[in-house]
């Protein structure tokens, strides 16, 4: 027989409890997006440009500098409570050798042991956790195939008279360095 101070839980603590699941694994979801995230500025500016900088973290919408802004470059910033849900963030590539910059925004989701890629409205991948090298590469060489496209197909629509179409496109931006 349980003593006269022997609480059960309230319905409150319950919640309470399940709570505080859910924000663990939301900060384990934000921590391994993010450290997946900041591999990819790393491994890809290395990809395209050696030791030049040339890959920065940025809001996935709204006005962009570059350089890297942190943990205000993910979706869930400034949220309060964390959700745990798909997060996603901005890569602000150099695209002139200058400063025009490129937002291209991918979304992340982790599922076991893999990270889903979904880049802006093209192809997704997934990565392995922990990260492969050779499979970055090849991501890189995929984001890179990514962007040459859309340069091309742009250029190809205007020389073929059929670029007067009302696609969103990428957010380019001239920035000061």
């Amino acid at each position: 027989m349980p003593k006269s101070d022997d609480k059960a839980p309230s319905l409150l603590d319950e919640i309470a409890a399940a709570a505080k699941i859910y924000g663990d694994r939301s900060f384990d979801n934000y921590a391994q997006i993010r450290s997946v995230a900041e591999a990819i500025r790393d491994g890809l500016c290395a990809h395209l440009a050696g030791e030049k900088k040339c890959v920065y973290l940025v809001p996935p919408q709204g006005p962009f500098t570059a350089q890297n802004y942190r943990s205000a470059a993910y979706s869930v910033s400034g949220k309060g409570f964390l959700p745990l849900e798909p997060i996603s963030f901005g890569l602000a590539i150099n695209i002139s050798g200058d400063g025009d910059y490129m937002r291209l925004v991918l979304t992340c989701r982790k599922e076991g042991d893999k990270m889903f890629i979904h880049i802006d409205e093209g192809r997704e991948t997934d990565l392995s956790l922990p990260l492969e090298e050779t499979e970055l590469n090849q991501f890189f060489d995929g984001i890179n195939t990514h962007l040459l496209n859309w340069f091309e197909s742009r250029v190809d629509q205007y020389d073929n008279g059929n670029y007067g179409n009302n696609d969103i496109g990428f957010d380019i931006q001239r920035v000061d360095e």
